[in-house]
């Protein structure tokens, strides 16, 4: 016996641990029951990606929810957008986040973050913002 069938067999990584909870998840619901709600973490993890847009038109906006659609984060700078544009973005974006169970959050005066359902975002740097504006602002 090598070391490594010692390290399976002590934290049963033969799988017998698994067949033993299906079989007793089995006894209280219907198997097909179970399968619905199941998510794999891999394929999460797989498609954690983030994607960084810089867009210049708001025909853009179409490509920029299609990566939400894809569970991917997306931080877009508005910089090059009017106002207008930039409002509509926006607008357009917050609907596509709310349909998908995501969030956006304003990161910088033009700079937002829209996350896919499964990514939680802790803390706020907006708040930092502004209180470095009133900081700067009094100082001159």
């Amino acid at each position: 016996m090598g070391f490594m069938d010692r390290v399976k067999g002590f934290f049963d990584l033969d799988g017998e641990e698994e067949n033993y909870y299906a079989g007793k998840e089995q006894s209280k619901e219907p198997a097909s029951h179970e399968q619905k709600n199941v998510v794999s973490i891999h394929s999460v993890q797989q498609d954690s990606r983030m994607v960084l847009c810089e867009p210049r038109e708001f025909d853009e906006v179409e490509e920029i929810a299609d990566h939400i659609k894809k569970k991917k984060s997306v931080v877009i700078n508005m910089q090059r957008l009017d106002q207008a544009n930039s409002k509509r973005m926006v607008d357009f974006l917050s609907g596509t986040v709310y349909g998908l169970g995501g969030t956006i959050q304003k990161l910088g005066s033009q700079t937002f973050l829209c996350t896919p359902e499964h990514v939680s975002i802790s803390g706020s740097i907006t708040g930092l913002i502004e209180e470095e504006f009133e900081f700067q602002r009094k100082g001159r």
